[in-house]
């Protein structure tokens, strides 16, 4: 039995030990943890100081860029400079802290996803109710249950991972604290923290009928516009949202459902990706970046910085 304290550490054993490997993984995962952190920032940045972006959508977005910041914070760097240190260890404290932000970040984001479905939904359904039933008291209460529901998920899966004793070498098959594999190492069988997973995929699976309800409404309405254009440009906004959506709640469902592999493979490895490091890298592009507006007040932003004087 392993006596775990506040000096134990976990060993992450979840890439090849290589060295080019090692070096290859690095090197990518440090490319998308920039584009990720310099992507969801000029989201925050630009819908915080225009005030013709202090929208609903906006404050949704302000958000979800916040949250996909400590999403990939959680697990990224630390895996990286493991990689370049060509050490691989994680002190139990922050495997913790992993285990938390990672249930913090992960859980808010679905409860706010299916909030801003809701609010697309509302905007492109019933546009002359929009300000009425999307009003900045509703915003704020959706975003607040969202955050309070996530900083519970987290501390009710963080208290029942680590409430019971682990046995053996505590070897993780993965690049970061994934509770999965966290169970593996338990004495015992873990009841606690699969009713705790239980329930937050049942959750999060109520979250996602919603999700598909709200789009399903949506294009449904699209469908009905005159405008070949407006058609087309509904489409393409909301295709990109709803398959970012169903990526990131299918590869968590399959991760956290599938009987765990006594060798993991490669493939485990990706799946985790597709929920950890893809959804923060991407949401960028898909939700803002591409957006008109946003272009709009980062060519403002730029004309203003760089404006000579005099």
């Amino acid at each position: 039995m392993a006596n775990l304290t506040s000096g134990s550490s976990f060993l992450l054993l979840g890439f090849p030990r290589a060295q080019e490997l090692w070096l290859l993984q690095a090197v990518l995962f440090l490319v998308l943890y920039l584009a990720a952190l310099l992507g969801n920032l000029l989201i925050l940045t630009l819908a915080t100081v225009d005030c013709r972006l202090h929208t609903p959508m906006y404050f949704f977005l302000r958000n979800l860029s916040l949250l996909d910041m400590c999403l990939i914070s959680a697990t990224v760097p630390k895996s990286v400079a493991n990689s370049l240190t060509r050490q691989n260890t994680i002190s139990f404290l922050g495997c913790v802290a992993q285990v938390f932000l990672f249930f913090l970040s992960a859980t808010t984001e679905v409860a706010l996803l299916t909030a801003m479905s809701y609010d697309r939904y509302v905007a492109i359904c019933h546009p002359l109710r929009y300000e009425i039933i999307v009003s900045q008291g509703a915003c704020v209460q959706m975003a607040s249950s969202s955050w309070v529901s996530g900083a519970l998920n987290a501390v009710l899966h963080t208290v029942a991972t680590f409430s019971v004793p682990m046995c053996g070498p505590l070897h993780v098959h993965q690049f970061f604290c994934d509770v999965p594999q966290l169970l593996s190492l338990a004495c015992s069988r873990n009841v606690g923290e699969l009713v705790v997973i239980g329930l937050s995929l049942a959750l999060d699976s109520v979250c996602f009928v919603l999700i598909d309800a709200s789009y399903i409404h949506i294009f449904s309405a699209v469908l009905k516009m005159p405008s070949r254009k407006g058609r087309a440009k509904a489409f393409s906004t909301c295709l990109p949202h709803l398959a970012v959506v169903t990526l990131f709640l299918s590869s968590g469902f399959f991760a956290y459902l599938r009987p765990l592999p006594s060798n993991p493979s490669l493939w485990d490895l990706l799946v985790s990706v597709f929920y950890t490091v893809v959804p923060p890298t991407v949401n960028p592009l898909i939700y803002s970046l591409r957006n008109k507006d946003m272009k709009e007040a980062l060519r403002k932003l730029l004309r203003g910085r760089f404006r000579p004087s005099g």
